[in-house]
C-alpha cells in the first residue's frame, strides 16, 4: 500500500491522546509542538504528563476512555497496554471519520509518525510504513549528522527574502529563475548581502534562461563508497545526467527516479557520439526553455580533470555563457594504487609521478616522457597490446626489470591485479576494461606480492 506523505497544519485544532504512560508522552511531545489543543484521557498519568496538565499545556481527564471522548477531534492517538481499548478507540475513530494512530499496531493506524530531522522550518520525515521504526530512526540519525546546523536560520532568512521578491518583482519566468538562484546562494543578515542585492535588483527577462547549471562531476573509479559527498548529493538531485560509458549502474542507480539519464560514452575506440555532440547536448539542455532550472550533471569516470576532455567541455560552456562547476573525483590512479597497497611516491624510490594515456605514452610523434627512473609512471587506458609501450620504454633506457602492475576494474567487484616487469609486460593477456598501468621502483619497495622475475603474477580480488 502506497502512503501519501503530507505535512498537516494542526495549530488550534483539537486532538486526543488515550493513555498517559511513557509511550504516550513521546507522542504528546511531538503533538504539542504543532499547536494542537490536546486532551489526554487516562485513569493514571506519569509525572511528566501531570506536569504538562498543571502548566496548562494540555487537558488531562482522569478516567477510563469513553466513545464520547472522540467527538470534535481532528485526530486521535491511542497508547495503552490494553488491546481491547486500542481496538475500541480505532473503530470509534473510523466510524466518525477521525484520523487515528494506534502506537506499535500498524493495522489500526490511518497514519504513522515519521522519524523527523528538524532545522527550524525545515523538516525531513522518514517513514517505513510501520515495518521498522528502528530503521527509520537510524536513517534520521544519519541524515541529521550530514545536515548543516545553521540551516534553520538560513531558511528563515531565505523565507523573508522570498517574500520581498514576491512583493517587489513582477510574476513570470524571470522571477522564478531568480528564486532558484537565491536558493543556492549564501544568505546573510546584513543589508549589504550580495543575495539581497540580487533579489531586489530590476529583473531582465533574458535571465530566465540562465537558471540551469552544469556540473562536471567525478564519479570516481566505480565504487559508490568512493564518491565524494558533494558528488553523491548532485547525482541524487540531478534532473539530467550525461554519463560516461565506464560509470557503473551502481552509481547511476543513486539518481532520483525522475532524472533523465543519457549515456554519452565513448569506449574501446567505438564512438557512438562525438565530443562536439556532447558539448552541444550540454549547451542545448542548459538552454532548454521548457525546463529552465535544471541541475545537469556531466558524470565522468574518475576525476573530471584527468584525461576526460574536460578542457573542451569547459570551453564550450564558457563560450555559451552557461554556468558550470567542477566537482573533483577519486582518480582511477589513486584507486588502483590503493588496491595494491602502493604509495605513488616514496622518499627511497619515487620522487615524482608521471601521468599519461596509452595513446600518448606510445606516440612517437610526441616528445618522449622524461627519463626519470625514480618516477612512478601511471598510464591510463594502456591498450590491449602492451608490447609497443614496453618496447618504447626499453628503447628510451628504462631497465628490463622495471616493476609493473596492471590493475583491471580498480575498486570494483571484478578487480584484477597482475604484477610483472617491463621486459614481460608485453606477454600479459588482455584484461577487462578499464585497465591502468602502474610502473616504478616503488612497487618493489612496497608491494609484498611483487616478484621481480621476468614472468607475470596474477592476483584476482
Amino acid at each position: 500500500m502506497s502512503l501519501l506523505p503530507v505535512f498537516l497544519k494542526l495549530n488550534g485544532r483539537r486532538g486526543l491522546v488515550v493513555g498517559a504512560g511513557t509511550v504516550a508522552l513521546d507522542k504528546i511531545d511531538v503533538l504539542l509542538k504543532t499547536g494542537l489543543r490536546l486532551r489526554v484521557v487516562a485513569p493514571n498519568a506519569i509525572p511528566e504528563i501531570q506536569k504538562l496538565a498543571f502548566e496548562g499545556r494540555l487537558e488531562w481527564t482522569q478516567r477510563n476512555f469513553e466513545l464520547a471522548d472522540l467527538e470534535d477531534n481532528y485526530l486521535v492517538v491511542v497508547a495503552t497496554d490494553s488491546a481491547q481499548v486500542n481496538t475500541a478507540v480505532y473503530q470509534g475513530a473510523v466510524e466518525r471519520g477521525i484520523l487515528s494512530n494506534s502506537v506499535d499496531d500498524p493495522p489500526h493506524c490511518d497514519f504513522y509518525f515519521g522519524s523527523v530531522v528538524s532545522r527550524g522550518a525545515l523538516q525531513i520525515a522518514i517513514s517505513t510504513a510501520g515495518e521498522s521504526p528502528a530503521f527509520a530512526q537510524q536513517l534520521r540519525r544519519e541524515i541529521d549528522e550530514q545536515l548543516p546546523a545553521d540551516l534553520g536560520p538560513w531558511l528563515e532568512n531565505m523565507g523573508r527574502l522570498r517574500r520581498e521578491v514576491l512583493a517587489t518583482q513582477p510574476r513570470g519566468e524571470a522571477r522564478k529563475a531568480l528564486l532558484h538562484q537565491l536558493a543556492s546562494r549564501q544568505l546573510c543578515d546584513k543589508a549589504s548581502c550580495p543575495a539581497r542585492h540580487l533579489a531586489l535588483a530590476p529583473l531582465h527577462q533574458e535571465s530566465a534562461s540562465s537558471g540551469s547549471k552544469v556540473y562536471l562531476v567525478g564519479a570516481g573509479p566505480g565504487d559508490p563508497e568512493l564518491l565524494t559527498v558533494k558528488a553523491l548529493r548532485l547525482i541524487q538531485s540531478a534532473d539530467l545526467i550525461l554519463h560516461d560509458d565506464l560509470v557503473p549502474e551502481t552509481i547511476l542507480e543513486l539518481a532520483q527516479p525522475a532524472a533523465e539519464i543519457i549515456n554519452v560514452g565513448k569506449r574501446c575506440g567505438v564512438k557512438s557520439i562525438t565530443q562536439e555532440q556532447i558539448n552541444a547536448l550540454m549547451v542545448e539542455y542548459a538552454r532548454e526553455q521548457k525546463n529552465p532550472f535544471r541541475t545537469i550533471v556531466r558524470l565522468k569516470s574518475g576525476d573530471p580533470l584527468i584525461f576526460s576532455r574536460a578542457a573542451e567541455e569547459i570551453a564550450a560552456l564558457t563560450e555559451a555563457s552557461i554556468p558550470f562547476e567542477i566537482v573533483p573525483g577519486v582518480s582511477a590512479a589513486f584507486a588502483a594504487a590503493a588496491s595494491i597497497g602502493c604509495p605513488l611516491t616514496s622518499r627511497n624510490s619515487a620522487s615524482s609521478v608521471i601521468f599519461s594515456t596509452g595513446h600518448h605514452a606510445q606516440s612517437h610523434n610526441l616528445s618522449p616522457l622524461p627519463q626519470i627512473e625514480d618516477s612512478t609512471r601511471i598510464v591510463y587506458m594502456p591498450g590491449r597490446d602492451s608490447r609497443l609501450l614496453a618496447l618504447q620504454w626499453l628503447e628510451e633506457g628504462l631497465p628490463p626489470e622495471f616493476p609493473c602492475a596492471v590493475v583491471s576494474q580498480a575498486a570494483q567487484p571484478g578487480q584484477q591485479i597482475r604484477y610483472t616487469t617491463l621486459a614481460a609486460l608485453g606477454k600479459i593477456e588482455p584484461m577487462p576494461a578499464p585497465t591502468l598501468l602502474i610502473a616504478g621502483w616503488v612497487l618493489r619497495e612496497s608491494s609484498a606480492a611483487f616478484q621481480p622475475a621476468e614472468r607475470d603474477v596474477a592476483v584476482t580480488v
